[in-house]
């Protein structure tokens, strides 16, 4: 199930959000963890649409977040990954949230092998992330 979490639920996903990025971020730094950790809590999470995947015991999974018609960011639980719940919530984004682009570390090769799936497509290349750290960022757009 697909729901918009509380501002409860905030420390779960961030702990989702780190779990997620340590299993498959392995190019980012401890000194980075502890960068972006309290930017996400304290800011990313509030200029974002948040929605989160809930299981049959009504844990949370993972979660994305959207602004406009981009994803912002999309992270699933380790535990949970290989489940299907990035692709659910990645078509409940494109389907009811008009989600038509999304930004994705060029170093996560299974993010970008995700999206490309998907039906995204690599239209732009950063060298640096939004931050200014030196992690390109591949920026994508859905095929139509």
């Amino acid at each position: 199930m697909i729901v918009q979490p509380s501002i409860n639920d905030y420390e779960t996903l961030i702990n989702i959000w780190e779990n997620s990025v340590r299993a498959t971020h392995d190019f980012l730094k401890e000194e980075d963890f502890q960068f972006y950790k309290p930017l996400i809590l304290n800011e990313y999470f509030y200029h974002v649409n948040l929605f989160c995947h809930k299981d049959s015991n009504l844990e949370i999974t993972g979660f994305m977040g959207i602004a406009d018609d981009n994803l912002e960011m999309l992270f699933i639980n380790p535990v949970s990954r290989g489940k299907g719940i990035g692709k659910e919530l990645l078509i409940y984004a494109i389907e009811q949230q008009k989600v038509k682009r999304v930004d994705v570390n060029e170093q996560n090769d299974q993010a970008v092998g995700f999206y490309k799936h998907m039906g995204f497509y690599v239209i732009n290349r950063s060298e640096f992330d939004g931050a200014g750290k030196p992690y390109p960022i591949l920026h994508m757009e859905l095929k139509c």
